[in-house]
């Protein structure tokens, strides 16, 4: 077979995965193990790809992306909402785990989905824990509600497991930590992301874990990439109001969290935030513009290796 001809989809579940290949059109089921996923690299491998196309399902992927990223495949993970809108575009209304593998490789021939950087063993690692620490945060709040109105019989349980829950989370901030200093690549790009005024330690780790991408692309790129973009909602002579979407909802939540910081402290968002006022924006988008321009110094300050110097910012922002 002539090199880079294949595309290949798969659509992967908690027993078996499902495989599609264009435009050859071969299909096939394995089972979701190492015996399975060892086989269907090799096979793969054989193809010698252009692209191999995932969704991203929660974790059940990584496995199989590991293991594809670790034999040179050129594997790319999508998000799932741009497969479905690729498939009622084209008139895929039926879903079954086949068909969808069919969908992932057709949409792999005709969006070229880029190629971008996959997470190693240690950023997956990275992802877990940061991933565990906001589910420990989630039963906290939980339970904390449960105690206000809860029955004295089961007040003490409740106060034991809340107690339990601080200990995890104490432990897991403990762990971050110390995976984020031990490797020298992760220990500088923290140091430079918490120069930033607006920018603390768990802003930085979901940065980390979750935009890996964040200093290899330019500014429009980023900014799509993280959700932050304004697409056009025009049609004819209609004129909708610009709007952001998709995206990585869990960065997104990070930068809102830091732009609502840095628009109080950080000079040169403070500043912007209060240009955007006087002009009449309303917070909600002077904020939203704030997380953009946020991202952008950060993307920026990551892609020279340069810590946090205003006029350097300013400089930097402007040109990229």
């Amino acid at each position: 077979m002539e090199q880079g001809g294949s595309y290949v989809g798969i659509d992967v579940a908690k027993a078996r995965v499902d495989v599609a290949i264009r435009p050859e059109g071969d299909r096939c089921v394995i089972s979701n193990d190492d015996t399975g996923i060892a086989t269907l690299v090799m096979q793969i491998r054989e193809l010698n790809p252009v692209a191999v196309v995932l969704e991203a399902t929660g974790g059940l992927e990584l496995p199989l992306v590991a293991a594809l990223a670790a034999a040179s495949l050129p594997v790319v993970v999508v998000n799932p909402r741009q497969v479905r809108d690729f498939a009622k575009a084209t008139g895929r209304l039926a879903k079954t785990d086949i068909l969808d593998a069919a969908v992932l490789a057709h949409f792999a021939e005709a969006v070229r989905p880029p190629l971008r950087p996959l997470r190693d063993v240690e950023t997956q690692m990275l992802n877990s824990l940061v991933a565990r620490r906001q589910q420990v945060i989630t039963m906290l709040v939980a339970e904390r509600n449960r105690l206000s109105s809860a029955a004295m019989a089961v007040r003490p349980r409740i106060e034991a497991h809340i107690a339990w829950l601080k200990h995890e989370l104490d432990d897991l901030d403990q762990g971050l930590r110390q995976t984020i200093r031990q490797s020298p690549v992760w220990r500088e790009k923290d140091d430079l992301l918490r120069s930033v005024p607006g920018i603390g330690d768990q802003i930085s780790l979901t940065l980390l874990a979750y935009l890996p991408e964040l200093g290899t692309l330019n500014r429009r790129q980023i900014a799509a990439l993280v959700g932050v973009a304004p697409f056009n909602r025009d049609s004819g002579i209609l004129r909708g109001k610009r709007t952001v979407w998709g995206g990585r909802a869990r960065v997104r939540t990070a930068l809102y969290m830091g732009a609502m910081v840095a628009s109080r402290f950080n000079p040169v968002i403070r500043d912007f935030y209060q240009r955007l006022l006087s002009d009449g924006k309303p917070k909600k988008l002077a904020l939203t513009a704030c997380m953009r321009k946020l991202l952008t110094i950060l993307n920026s300050m990551l892609k020279h290796g340069t810590s946090w110097n205003q006029p350097a910012t300013q400089s930097l922002t402007n040109s990229h």
